[in-house]
């Protein structure tokens, strides 16, 4: 994997990963987060009944978040101390390279 390819995916996860501690104590975030996996997997691969199990595609999450990130920008949004639709859209994303450790050198 380069991580070249993958820096807009890294830096997202730097920038928003804290707040999956959040999801300790937040049952609503939690919930919330979840829908946003789900749909992210969805998005990313097809529905599917085997989406819970499978990793993302890194190069596709990375061009999601990068695509997202973009949109973003060009909204002037900034992140909020609360969770708007986007804080949590990132969470998730964060969320997903964790658990499937998309940026570990030996994950793909």
């Amino acid at each position: 994997m380069s991580e070249i390819r993958f820096a807009p995916l890294a830096r997202l996860v730097d920038a928003y990963a804290p707040r999956l501690a959040e999801l300790a104590f937040e049952p609503g975030f939690v919930a919330v987060v979840d829908q946003h996996v789900a749909e992210l997997r969805e998005r990313l691969r097809g529905p599917s009944p085997d989406l819970p199990a499978e990793a993302p595609d890194p190069e596709d999450l990375s061009d999601y978040a990068l695509g997202f990130l973009d949109a973003l920008e060009e909204l002037g949004w900034r992140e909020p101390v609360g969770h708007d639709f986007a804080v949590c859209r990132l969470t998730a994303v964060c969320w997903l390279v964790r658990e499937h450790r998309l940026l570990e050198p030996d994950a793909h």
